[in-house]
């Protein structure tokens, strides 16, 4: 069922601390960590920690955990000092835009030149 926690998934793994991560923020509804595989000097997965597939269903399923957790990439970005210098936020979905944890979550990028587009 759509927000619960997957025994098989990753994330929930690590929203219920049973696998470790590199945690820079926690709220009652998310959690921020960083990417064990980062593409940019500042790489920062921000998820829901109810469980839902991809983006898309996160905002349909519970449109304020989606507003969560754009809140929260602001604030990782504003505490990683990426504000002035700027950040992109990218989600991924489905396996061919290079989604490969099926639990929706924004990476947060910055520290590097961007290009665009980035595909």
């Amino acid at each position: 069922m759509a927000g619960e926690p997957q025994a098989d998934c990753l994330f929930c793994k690590i929203v219920a601390k049973e696998i470790p991560a590199a945690i820079v923020r926690e709220t009652e509804t998310t959690l921020a960590f960083r990417d064990i595989n980062p593409q940019a000097p500042t790489h920062v997965l921000v998820i829901p920690k109810s469980h839902f597939p991809d983006a898309a269903s996160l905002a349909a399923g519970d449109p304020a955990a989606a507003a969560d957790v754009l809140r929260e990439a602001g604030e990782v970005a504003a505490q990683e000092g990426a504000v002035e210098s700027g950040y992109r936020i990218v989600f991924n979905t489905g396996e061919g835009a290079g989604q490969t944890v099926f639990h929706a979550h924004a990476h947060v990028l910055a520290g590097r030149g961007l290009t665009w587009p980035p595909g």
